[in-house]
């Protein structure tokens, strides 16, 4: 049986969102810590995906799993530290391309383990395209920094979002992607809030801050995960996590049309590749 285009297309415009994180930090404060952003992006995230929650009056607690939904707020909140301390161990490149990476075949190995549903050929082929892809968009030729600490870093943040993936694609089937998103992302801000006040905020308060954060929270966090969970409801988790790989090609695009960043021969490669793979998994694969 097919996957229907629309959940696909909703996993896609989430990634497309995610891919705008990137260029909306450069234009933050600079004195604003990228995991400060990171938490303050789940907090503004989390209370608007809550509020929209209650004036919709959706908001219904009981039947809830609760253990699936604390382990995947503390996936999601994970993510978020780990993304970027393996950023800043081992630069930009290594670090993406190892988080980014590594999650759709983490997100397979869990998918095999827990549900013994094993991924097809057609999704390893595009996904290994696809991280061939992510791989040739981020060699830039800049010296590589090969840290064992900021790879393994870079693997738990691949392997928190293969898990916040399957949790709540789990979840997902038995609540509305609304509530799904609200109440993880609400219960992941709380899990975040020291990080709030282990770095200096008041970055928050400037106009650029706020445009920031209002951009990270409520388009890249709490819209983008909305349409995610929602996507979730039909798409497996492993194809679900492949098609994110569309959030680097975004991230790039938008970095040589509105930051001015120029790409190599090599990187457009990489995008070609990349959307190749999102091409396979969306219109190829079989559910």
């Amino acid at each position: 049986m097919a996957v229907k285009i629309a959940p696909l297309l909703f996993v896609l415009f989430a990634a497309i969102l995610w891919g705008t994180t990137g260029t909306a930090q450069a234009f933050a404060p600079a004195a604003a810590h990228p995991i400060a952003i990171g938490a303050a992006r789940l907090a503004v995230g989390g209370v608007f995906l809550l509020l929209i929650t209650l004036l919709l009056g959706r908001l219904n607690l009981k039947g809830w799993p609760i253990g699936l939904t604390l382990l995947a707020a503390f996936c999601m909140a994970c993510y978020q530290p780990l993304f970027f301390s393996a950023v800043h161990q081992t630069g930009v490149a290594v670090g993406t391309v190892i988080a980014i990476g590594s999650a759709p075949i983490l997100s397979g190995v869990l998918e095999a383990v827990i549900f013994r549903r094993r991924p097809g050929y057609i999704w390893w082929g595009a996904t290994l395209l696809s991280i061939m892809g992510c791989v040739l968009l981020f060699l830039t030729g800049d010296t590589v920094m090969i840290k064992p600490v900021g790879i393994l870093l870079a693997l738990g943040a691949g392997l928190s979002f293969a898990g916040y993936t399957l949790l709540s694609g789990q979840i997902v089937q038995g609540k509305s992607p609304l509530e799904t998103a609200a109440v993880i992302f609400g219960i992941g801000g709380i899990f975040l809030m020291p990080f709030l006040f282990l770095f200096d905020m008041q970055w928050i308060m400037q106009p650029s801050g706020i445009a920031v954060s209002l951009h990270l929270g409520i388009v890249a966090t709490a819209a983008a995960y909305f349409l995610f969970s929602k996507g979730l409801q039909q798409v497996p988790a492993s194809s679900a996590v492949s098609l994110s790989l569309a959030e680097p090609f975004t991230a790039a695009v938008l970095g040589v049309i509105l930051v001015g960043e120029e790409l190599s021969l090599l990187s457009w490669m990489g995008i070609g590749m990349l959307l190749g793979g999102i091409v396979l998994i969306a219109f190829v694969q079989k559910d």
